[in-house]
């Protein structure tokens, strides 16, 4: 009897040995985004371990007939949304399917309307809002390190997630939305929105890194795999 392979990823500054399923048919095909910028490989690492069939692409027919999409960044705002340019129409259509799409900390602040940071520039305009810089403050800015989360409402996402979670950040600037467009809230110096939806549900945004944030961020990737199965 054949047995699968045993792979090893790093998730989480942590070795884990997982088998390595034979190709199934029936995995979804999740699309990373690549645009120049963001950190790709622990991304994709992640949402291997939580079963998906992951491929890294600018392809626009990648982007189209994925399950699933995740819109990554590490980055300056302006820079990203230059090189996001030549797929941002074919952004727009595959949103308009339904199909679920995240975005990762530069990739939730890409997906509102606009940004202050450098110029105001605009954004995919995915859910509206705009991007702030933190408020002058005894706090030291960038915020990073870990925090916790509020939950402001359900969302298959955050499946499970218990309320007062804590995430991993790396941020100088934060989103401003409306509250039907808020899922999770965090303190820092403010009250910002560490996580962000459209009106219609299937564009997601988390200002967080899921996969630098433990075991409670790969339960995050593992409901974003289960989102993109329907």
């Amino acid at each position: 009897m054949l047995k699968p392979a045993r792979s090893t990823y790093m998730y989480d500054n942590r070795y884990i040995h997982v088998a390595k399923p034979f190709f199934n048919s029936h995995m979804k095909r999740i699309v990373i985004i690549d645009y120049g910028l963001g950190n790709l490989r622990s991304v994709r690492k992640g949402l291997e371990y939580a079963g998906a069939d992951v491929l890294i692409s600018s392809d626009p027919e990648d982007i189209k007939n994925a399950d699933g999409v995740i819109l990554p960044g590490v980055g300056a705002f302006r820079d990203a949304m230059k090189n996001i340019e030549k797929v941002k129409s074919t952004i727009d259509e595959y949103v308009a399917t339904g199909k679920p799409m995240l975005g990762i900390c530069l990739g939730q602040q890409m997906m509102m309307t606009t940004s202050e940071e450098g110029s105001l520039t605009d954004g995919l305009d995915l859910v509206r809002g705009k991007v702030l810089r933190f408020p002058h403050s005894d706090l030291k800015v960038p915020h990073m390190g870990w925090n916790s989360i509020r939950i402001t409402q359900q969302h298959p996402l955050f499946k499970d997630i218990p309320d007062g979670s804590f995430f991993y950040f790396v941020h100088s600037y934060y989103v401003d939305t409306s509250e039907k467009n808020t899922l999770l809230s965090c303190e820092y110096g403010t009250d910002f929105a560490a996580a962000v939806v459209n009106d219609a549900g299937n564009v997601i945004g988390t200002q967080f890194h899921p996969e630098k944030s433990g075991d409670v961020g790969l339960k995050i990737l593992k409901n974003f795999v289960a989102m993109c199965q329907g």
